[in-house]
């Protein structure tokens, strides 16, 4: 009887799945075509090993499988919206760069220039997104999660690719680790879990951070010069990152003096 109710689990598991990939169909496509485009101009023009394209793609199939297992049901009827494409888009040029992380030993100048022009493209899309599900009006929290989560993987494997061709030293991963800390942290203490307001200067500074890097990685830039600007942008984003931990902090207390 267990087996049976875990078979059909299994099964409308799977069903749900099927449905949230045919909803997704086009964008599934557009990424796949685009990721393979990204990872032929590594392949084609900088002389990156075949290899590239098995690292791509498994890259785009995990990212599918979390969009896939996260979309709100509600897609079923209206659909992801033109906002959520621009962002997929922006997420298949992106995994091309991730997939290169896990090749550095091919990180010569010439596929960095072509690194830098794929992960400028999709930062150049950052924010029209957001416009367009504002002017849509289908602003979603799954669509802004999308969003965020996207910039911080771009920050991350900025920062490794930074430390990687040896423009910067290993501190340079803190500015794509310290939101991720910052989540791990949430887990040991709750507070940290609490909802942010939106702000400014949080969109500000996540912009700096991307700029900053791809200054950083590009070869022309001298590893003295790129380790002063990673540099200053990790302390721009520390700044930031205290301020709302301390906002945080104040919200708790008064809520604990509000219960007593």
């Amino acid at each position: 009887m267990k087996t049976r109710i875990g078979n059909k689990g299994v099964r409308h598991k799977a069903r749900q799945f099927a449905a949230h990939a045919g909803i997704w169909r086009t964008e599934l496509t557009v990424g796949l075509l685009t990721v393979l485009a990204g990872a032929s101009l590594l392949h084609l023009a900088a002389g990156v090993p075949a290899a590239v394209f098995a690292v791509s793609l498994l890259s785009y199939g995990l990212l599918v499988c979390m969009v896939l297992h996260t979309s709100p049901a509600v897609f079923h009827r209206d659909g992801p919206g033109l906002a959520n494409r621009v962002t997929f888009l922006r997420a298949a040029l992106v995994m091309p760069v991730a997939g290169m992380a896990l090749l550095p030993a091919h990180l010569d100048a010439s596929a960095t220039y072509w690194l830098l022009g794929l992960a400028g493209f999709a930062l150049a899309l950052d924010g029209l997104d957001g416009a367009v599900a504002r002017r849509t009006g289908r602003v979603t929290a799954f669509g802004a999660r999308f969003d965020m989560e996207l910039d911080a993987l771009l920050i991350l494997v900025m920062a490794i690719l930074v430390w990687q061709t040896g423009q910067a030293g290993l501190w340079v991963l803190l500015i794509g680790l310290m939101r991720y800390l910052f989540v791990a942290a949430g887990w040991r203490w709750t507070w940290l879990q609490g909802a942010l307001p939106p702000s400014r200067r949080r969109q500000t500074v996540c912009v700096v951070q991307s700029v900053a890097l791809l200054v950083a990685l590009a070869p022309v830039v001298s590893p003295e010069l790129a380790s002063a600007i990673a540099l200053a942008a990790l302390m721009l984003l520390t700044y930031s990152f205290m301020v709302d931990v301390l906002w945080l902090y104040r919200q708790d207390r008064n809520l604990l003096e509000e219960c007593r």
